[in-house]
């Protein structure tokens, strides 16, 4: 997969992948991360890529001529049935279903936007789709821009060292991941659940699945709200719903 990230600052994009997962995936070839700076399409010796908002108010906001040619340049370097995204608080919540429809695609072009954001021309014209990481502001969109990539990278085929990794992380069957343990078998008078150690994959997997169903629950119940669980989660969802009633009432 080939990415292209628009930013004021490439070295930001450059300096994060060169470790992880991120790293390993690039080295590979399996993909491939570009960028392109608005600052190299402006025309005056400031490379001035902002400007005062009409109406006034505070802040500036990016001038739709750079910011629309640069776009349009990181475009032309990827193949056909792309798509442009812009990382934006207006837009659409990032998913984990949002991520595996991003990777399935030959290529993508990111916006990291900078300071009261883009003329809405540049957003009309120039980009496809809008994404959010959340309800919070930060100061551009290239630490977005960044948790995109990484999410994409890990769906990518042979970019995780087992596959499996990808399909049992939290919310790629909308629950959360389970509680994981490694040695020592007891820590500070804390042990490691026995089915864990029993050897008994079906005991273990339900057990995992069960405990993913009781966490989303209580930490995400938002997940669940009108999902469809797989028969084996659901029951086990109601197991628990009925257990918390029953608790319930006795108290």
């Amino acid at each position: 997969m080939k990415i292209e990230v628009v930013t004021l600052f490439p070295q930001m994009i450059r300096g994060a992948l060169e470790f992880g997962v991120l790293g390993r995936a690039l080295e590979s070839g399996r993909l491939a991360v570009g960028t392109e700076d608005p600052r190299d399409h402006t025309g005056d010796p400031h490379r001035t890529v902002d400007d005062r908002p009409y109406g006034g108010g505070p802040g500036m906001v990016l001038k739709p001529e750079p910011m629309l040619a640069a776009i349009r340049a990181a475009a032309a370097r990827l193949p056909a049935g792309s798509e442009r995204v812009c990382l934006s608080a207006q837009g659409e919540r990032f998913t984990q279903a949002q991520a595996r429809e991003l990777a399935a695609l030959p290529g993508l072009v990111l916006v990291a936007g900078r300071y009261e954001g883009l003329d809405e021309r540049v957003i009309e014209l120039g980009i496809d789709r809008e994404i959010s990481i959340g309800d919070y502001v930060l100061s551009g969109g290239e630490l977005p821009a960044l948790t995109v990539i990484d999410a994409l990278a890990r769906l990518l085929p042979g970019v995780l060292g087992d596959e499996r990794s990808s399909e049992c992380d939290s919310f790629s069957h909308g629950l959360l991941d389970w509680p994981h343990y490694t040695r020592p078998e007891v820590f500070e008078g804390l042990e490691v659940p026995k089915v864990l150690r029993s050897g008994h994959h079906a005991d273990i997997e339900r057990w995992r699945l069960a405990q993913a169903v009781a966490r989303t629950w209580r930490r995400r119940p938002d997940l669940l709200l009108g999902r469809t669980l797989a028969p084996e989660a659901q029951r086990l969802l109601n197991e628990l719903l009925a257990a918390e009633a029953d608790g319930d009432d006795r108290g």
